[in-house]
Protein backbone atom coordinates (compact mmCIF):
# COMPACT_ATOMS: atom_id res chain seq x y z
CA UNK A 1 0.00 0.00 0.00
CA UNK A 2 1.24 3.48 -0.88
CA UNK A 3 1.46 6.00 1.96
CA UNK A 4 -0.60 9.17 1.31
CA UNK A 5 2.57 11.33 1.31
CA UNK A 6 3.98 9.12 -1.46
CA UNK A 7 1.05 9.64 -3.86
CA UNK A 8 2.02 11.60 -6.94
CA UNK A 9 0.20 14.63 -8.32
CA UNK A 10 0.84 17.38 -10.84
CA UNK A 11 2.09 20.70 -9.50
CA UNK A 12 3.02 23.95 -11.20
CA UNK A 13 5.92 26.32 -10.62
CA UNK A 14 4.48 29.86 -10.84
CA UNK A 15 7.95 31.19 -11.65
CA UNK A 16 7.99 29.12 -14.85
CA UNK A 17 4.32 28.99 -15.92
CA UNK A 18 3.61 31.45 -18.74
CA UNK A 19 -0.13 30.77 -19.00
CA UNK A 20 0.10 29.28 -22.50
CA UNK A 21 -2.62 26.68 -21.77
CA UNK A 22 -0.79 23.89 -23.64
CA UNK A 23 -1.44 21.74 -20.54
CA UNK A 24 -5.19 22.24 -20.95
CA UNK A 25 -5.11 21.24 -24.61
CA UNK A 26 -2.94 18.17 -23.96
CA UNK A 27 -5.25 17.07 -21.15
CA UNK A 28 -8.48 17.52 -23.07
CA UNK A 29 -7.07 15.73 -26.12
CA UNK A 30 -5.83 12.67 -24.25
CA UNK A 31 -8.90 12.38 -21.98
CA UNK A 32 -11.73 13.73 -24.13
CA UNK A 33 -10.32 13.41 -27.69
CA UNK A 34 -10.85 17.12 -28.38
CA UNK A 35 -8.88 20.35 -28.02
CA UNK A 36 -11.22 22.04 -25.55
CA UNK A 37 -9.93 23.72 -22.37
CA UNK A 38 -13.42 23.44 -20.83
CA UNK A 39 -12.99 19.67 -20.87
CA UNK A 40 -9.53 19.76 -19.32
CA UNK A 41 -8.72 18.37 -15.89
CA UNK A 42 -6.09 21.08 -15.37
CA UNK A 43 -6.74 24.83 -15.47
CA UNK A 44 -4.24 27.53 -16.36
CA UNK A 45 -5.09 30.53 -14.19
CA UNK A 46 -3.88 34.09 -14.67
CA UNK A 47 -3.30 35.49 -11.18
CA UNK A 48 -2.02 38.86 -12.34
CA UNK A 49 -0.17 40.43 -15.24
CA UNK A 50 2.94 38.33 -14.64
CA UNK A 51 1.73 35.46 -12.48
CA UNK A 52 0.21 32.31 -13.95
CA UNK A 53 -0.50 29.01 -12.29
CA UNK A 54 -1.89 25.68 -13.42
CA UNK A 55 -4.42 24.17 -11.01
CA UNK A 56 -5.14 20.45 -10.72
CA UNK A 57 -6.06 17.78 -8.17
CA UNK A 58 -3.50 17.13 -5.45
CA UNK A 59 -5.00 13.75 -4.46
CA UNK A 60 -5.43 14.91 -0.85
CA UNK A 61 -5.02 12.54 2.06
CA UNK A 62 -8.49 13.40 3.37
CA UNK A 63 -10.27 14.97 0.37
CA UNK A 64 -12.92 17.56 1.20
CA UNK A 65 -14.57 16.97 -2.18
CA UNK A 66 -15.36 13.34 -1.31
CA UNK A 67 -16.70 14.31 2.13
CA UNK A 68 -18.90 17.04 0.63
CA UNK A 69 -20.67 14.83 -1.90
CA UNK A 70 -24.23 14.19 -0.67
CA UNK A 71 -24.71 11.29 -3.12
CA UNK A 72 -21.45 9.38 -2.48
CA UNK A 73 -20.58 9.83 -6.14
CA UNK A 74 -16.89 10.41 -5.37
CA UNK A 75 -14.48 7.75 -4.17
CA UNK A 76 -10.74 7.97 -3.66
CA UNK A 77 -8.42 5.20 -4.85
CA UNK A 78 -6.39 4.03 -1.87
CA UNK A 79 -3.00 3.65 -3.59
CA UNK A 80 -3.04 6.58 -6.02
CA UNK A 81 -5.34 9.05 -4.28
CA UNK A 82 -7.11 9.65 -7.58
CA UNK A 83 -10.71 10.78 -7.14
CA UNK A 84 -13.13 8.65 -9.17
CA UNK A 85 -16.57 9.93 -10.10
CA UNK A 86 -19.56 7.63 -10.42
CA UNK A 87 -21.29 9.55 -13.20
CA UNK A 88 -24.55 7.66 -12.62
CA UNK A 89 -24.64 8.90 -8.99
CA UNK A 90 -23.44 12.48 -9.60
CA UNK A 91 -26.24 14.99 -10.10
CA UNK A 92 -23.94 17.96 -10.73
CA UNK A 93 -24.83 19.76 -7.48
CA UNK A 94 -21.30 21.18 -7.26
CA UNK A 95 -20.80 20.74 -3.53
CA UNK A 96 -17.47 19.06 -4.19
CA UNK A 97 -16.41 22.00 -6.36
CA UNK A 98 -17.08 24.39 -3.47
CA UNK A 99 -15.36 22.11 -0.97
CA UNK A 100 -12.08 21.70 -2.88
CA UNK A 101 -9.57 24.17 -1.43
CA UNK A 102 -7.37 23.86 -4.54
CA UNK A 103 -10.08 24.58 -7.13
CA UNK A 104 -9.39 21.25 -8.81
CA UNK A 105 -12.92 19.95 -9.30
CA UNK A 106 -14.63 20.87 -12.57
CA UNK A 107 -18.08 20.50 -14.10
CA UNK A 108 -18.09 18.75 -17.46
CA UNK A 109 -19.74 21.20 -19.88
CA UNK A 110 -21.81 18.55 -21.67
CA UNK A 111 -22.30 15.71 -19.19
CA UNK A 112 -23.07 18.06 -16.27
CA UNK A 113 -21.16 15.83 -13.84
CA UNK A 114 -17.95 16.68 -12.04
CA UNK A 115 -14.52 15.52 -13.09
CA UNK A 116 -10.95 16.02 -11.95
CA UNK A 117 -7.38 14.94 -12.70
CA UNK A 118 -6.90 11.21 -13.23
CA UNK A 119 -3.11 11.54 -13.79
CA UNK A 120 -3.82 10.14 -17.27
CA UNK A 121 -4.23 6.65 -15.78
CA UNK A 122 -7.41 6.05 -17.78
CA UNK A 123 -5.69 6.14 -21.15
CA UNK A 124 -2.81 4.51 -22.97
CA UNK A 125 -0.19 7.10 -21.97
CA UNK A 126 -0.19 6.22 -18.23
CA UNK A 127 1.65 9.48 -17.48
CA UNK A 128 0.32 13.04 -17.12
CA UNK A 129 0.36 14.54 -20.60
CA UNK A 130 0.17 18.08 -19.23
CA UNK A 131 3.63 17.55 -17.72
CA UNK A 132 4.99 15.98 -20.89
CA UNK A 133 3.79 18.79 -23.17
CA UNK A 134 4.49 21.85 -20.97
CA UNK A 135 6.88 23.95 -23.10
CA UNK A 136 8.36 25.73 -20.06
CA UNK A 137 8.73 22.63 -17.88
CA UNK A 138 6.61 24.40 -15.28
CA UNK A 139 4.69 21.25 -14.41
CA UNK A 140 6.07 18.30 -12.49
CA UNK A 141 4.60 15.02 -11.31
CA UNK A 142 5.73 14.74 -7.70
CA UNK A 143 4.93 13.44 -4.23
CA UNK A 144 4.02 15.79 -1.39
CA UNK A 145 7.33 14.92 0.29
CA UNK A 146 9.35 15.83 -2.81
CA UNK A 147 7.46 19.11 -3.16
CA UNK A 148 8.00 19.91 0.53
CA UNK A 149 11.73 19.25 0.16
CA UNK A 150 11.89 21.58 -2.85
CA UNK A 151 10.23 24.38 -0.84
CA UNK A 152 12.52 23.75 2.15
CA UNK A 153 15.55 24.12 -0.11
CA UNK A 154 14.13 27.35 -1.54
CA UNK A 155 13.48 28.69 1.99
CA UNK A 156 17.04 27.90 3.10
CA UNK A 157 18.42 29.60 -0.01
CA UNK A 158 16.31 32.71 0.74
CA UNK A 159 17.48 32.75 4.36
CA UNK A 160 21.09 32.46 3.25
CA UNK A 161 20.67 35.36 0.79
CA UNK A 162 19.01 37.49 3.46
CA UNK A 163 21.89 36.79 5.87
CA UNK A 164 24.45 37.70 3.19
CA UNK A 165 22.63 40.96 2.42
CA UNK A 166 22.48 41.80 6.13
CA UNK A 167 26.26 41.24 6.43
CA UNK A 168 26.94 43.55 3.48
CA UNK A 169 24.76 46.33 4.87
CA UNK A 170 26.66 46.44 8.20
Amino acid sequence: MVRPQDRKFVTADPEKCIGCCVCEYACSMVNEKTFNPNKSRIRAMRMGPLVNLAITCRHCEDPACVAACPRDALKQEENTGIIRVDESACNGCGWCISACQFGAMNMHPEKKVVFTCNSCTDNETKEPQCVKWCPEEALTYVTAETLAQKYRQKAVKNLFQTAEEAKKSK
